[in-house]
């Protein structure tokens, strides 16, 4: 659990997404997919409040964390997110098409949701409003579930901590 609220809460959200988005996966041990190169994901969530970042990658490595402190760290470890996380990749490898490059750190306002692919040739992105991918009426929205499925398995696991 990454606890924190505030400025420190976002502080150390910022730092945990840089350290994400400038990992460089060979010098972290992670190996990418053969084809694609996928190593990793993110799908970032544009809230009234903040933004949440879920983060997944190859390696089984699986957080969600909010910019307004707080989240779960290490949650791949457990074999439902690892399960799920892998399926999130997959999913998310399968629809790289439906992605453009983007280096860009912005995160999508309220009501919009950035799905980023993290892979050996850079980043792609794509945002969209979240409705639209909730409710299946955009190419990229198997992986917007795929990625809320790692999230409630995330959830579980907290939830069974706290007990």
């Amino acid at each position: 659990m990454v606890n924190g609220q505030g400025a420190d809460g976002a502080d150390v959200y910022r730092g945990l997404r840089e350290q994400i988005l400038g990992l460089d996966p060979a010098e972290a041990g992670i190996t990418a997919a053969p084809e694609s190169g996928l190593w990793g994901g993110l799908m970032e969530m544009g809230l009234d409040n903040g933004t949440a970042t879920l983060v997944a990658l190859a390696d089984g490595t699986t957080s969600l964390y909010f910019s307004t402190g707080g989240g779960v760290i290490g949650g791949g470890f457990r074999p439902p997110v690892a399960e799920a996380t892998r399926s999130f990749l997959a999913s998310l490898d399968a629809h790289l098409a439906d992605l453009v490059p983007d280096a860009s750190t912005e995160l999508p306002a309220a009501g919009r949701t950035a799905l980023v692919a993290l892979t050996r040739g850079g980043r792609l992105r794509a945002e969209a409003a979240e409705d639209d991918l909730g409710y299946g009426r955009h190419p990229l929205s198997p992986v917007f579930l795929a990625a809320h499925d790692v999230i409630t398995e995330l959830r579980i696991l907290q939830e069974s901590r706290e007990d």
